[in-house]
Formats: structure tokens, C-alpha cells, sequence
């Protein structure tokens, strides 16, 4: 049975498209390090920046699956016009996924700086679509927000209440994003922004990221109580999935993608821990 010319001419293209040459920022990171692995198992030429391509902590991503023959990784900064520019040549796309995760008041500019050069050199290169990761933390800190309301991808956060809570990486995500939604207008790029919430799952990367670290701190001892709180969580394989489907849908430009799995009280979240980590010293009082 023969498919249809217009299923065929949709194959053709999707066959087409995952042969692209794509960049992804801060490859050797959590999520990058998954959103290279998501693209090259799809077929994707993959360029990956580093800081230092070279050295040791970026390994994990050469033993991927088709590493061998489609990932190179090169040096880029964000702060560096030149280098991103040199690192998205002949680039379809790109996943802007570095990001440093700090409360230091000083990563407000540098974030909406990085995000402005990494979107201007997409733009100079001649790149099609980018990919912006933002954060939850762009999204729900909001004091005035109803309990009642349901936070969907129109919420932003107060900025002034997360300065005043010290909440400086929930500042420059915000900030960022909006960057990013401007300069991409301003240049005419396809923009598609991922907004995960607290990201956790295996690592590809050999150092423990913040968002795991939360995990960590509950399995080794170092706290004996929780809080009474909760919190959105997401499994970083879909965030990468969620990266690379956004990236292929043309209908997705301009829109923003919140990727939550579940809504977990801690004490919840922590019953899960012991049902998986039975022997260790997971806390049971808060």
C-alpha cells in the first residue's frame, strides 16, 4: 500500500530536517547533555559548546550514541559575540540551554547579555529557529497570585518580590526570556521558549547539578527534616524531548511550553525516595 504524496512530502521533510546542523549552548550541563543525546538519536548534526571542549568533564557527551560521526564540540561564551557567531555557522538551529544556576545579583545582566549575543549571532549566521530554556521560576513566584489559579504559560513572575526574596536566578531567567522574546522579534527568528519546572533524573554529566543536588541532600543525610512545601517536578529526558519536539513544530514559534509532571508535597515526594532508596537516611519528620 503506497502513502499518500502528502504523507510522503511530510516524511521527506522531517527526514530532511533531522539531518540538520544544529547548536546547543552549555552542551556539557544537565539538560544539554540530554538535548544533545535527544538530536543525535534522532539524526541530528550536533555542535556543542564548551567553554573548554577539551577538558575532561565534557567526555560524557563523545561516548554518546553517534557522537563518533555527528557531535563536535566547540568553544563558545556566551558573553563572547565572536565566539557563539564562529560556533553557529552553517547552524539551522539553536538550543539555548547554558545557564549558570545562582542567587549572585550580578547573573541578571550577565544572563540578559549572554541571551541577546546568542540570539544576534543566531541572527548573523543565518539561523532559522531557536530554542530558549527558561525556568519555572520565571513563571510562578507570585505573591499576589490567587491559590486558586491555575499557572499556565500567560504567568510571569514578580520581579520585585523575587529581588526582595533573594530569588536572583528566578530574576534572571525572567529577564532573560523577555530578551530573548524581544531580540528574536526584532531580528526575525523563530523563538520557542521550554519553561521546565525542578528538573531531576539520571545524569550523562559526571558532577552533580543543583536541581539533583536537591535529591542528594535527602539521601546522604545532610538534612533531618523537610519543609512543609511543594513543588512542580520533571524528568529530564522529557525536557529534552520537549526541546527537540519544539524545535521540529513550525507552530510552536513564539510560544512558551511548561513542562511539569507532577505537583509533589515534599513529604510525598519523599515517601517516593524511601520506596526506591529503602537504606538510606531519608528524613520522616518536618
Amino acid at each position: 500500500m503506497s502513502m499518500p504524496s502528502s504523507a510522503l512530502s511530510s516524511h521527506g521533510e522531517k527526514q530532511q530536517q533531522q539531518q540538520q546542523l544544529v547548536c546547543v549552548t552549555g552542551a556539557g550541563g544537565f539538560v544539554g547533555a540530554w538535548v544533545v543525546k535527544e538530536l543525535l538519536l534522532r539524526g541530528y548534526r550536533v555542535s556543542g559548546t564548551a567553554r573548554v571542549p577539551a577538558d575532561r568533564k565534557n567526555e560524557h557527551l563523545l561516548s554518546l550514541e553517534g557522537a563518533k560521526e555527528r557531535l563536535a564540540l566547540c568553544r563558545a561564551d556566551v558573553l563572547d559575540y565572536g565566539s557563539l557567531r564562529a560556533a553557529f555557522a552553517g547552524c539551522h538551529g539553536v538550543f539555548h540551554v547554558a545557564s549558570p544556576v545562582s542567587d549572585d545579583p550580578d547573573l541578571v545582566p550577565v544572563a540578559v547579555e549572554g541571551t541577546r549575543n546568542v540570539i544576534n549571532a543566531a541572527a548573523d549566521a543565518g539561523v532559522r529557529r531557536v530554542v530558549f530554556t527558561s525556568s519555572y521560576g520565571a513563571v510562578h513566584m507570585d505573591p499576589n497570585r490567587s491559590p486558586d489559579a491555575v499557572v499556565d504559560e500567560t504567568f510571569w513572575s514578580d520581579y520585585e518580590f523575587c529581588k526582595q526574596t533573594g530569588n536572583m536566578y528566578c530574576c534572571a531567567k525572567m529577564m532573560a526570556e523577555k530578551a530573548a522574546m524581544e531580540e528574536a522579534a526584532r531580528r526575525g527568528l523563530e523563538l520557542a521558549v521550554v519553561v521546565p519546572c525542578v528538573t531531576v533524573g539520571p545524569m550523562l554529566q559526571p558532577t552533580l547539578n543543583a536541581s539533583n543536588r536537591r535529591v542528594a541532600i535527602y539521601l546522604t543525610g545532610a538534612r533531618t527534616f523537610y519543609p512543609n512545601a511543594v513543588a512542580a517536578y520533571v524528568d529530564v529526558r522529557d525536557v529534552a524531548r520537549a526541546h527537540v519536539l519544539v524545535y521540529e513544530r513550525p507552530d510552536a514559534r513564539g510560544r512558551r511550553f511548561l513542562c511539569v509532571d507532577a505537583v509533589l508535597h515534599r513529604q510525598r515526594f519523599l515517601q517516593l525516595l524511601r520506596d526506591l532508596c529503602p537504606d538510606y537516611p531519608i528524613p520522616t519528620n518536618n
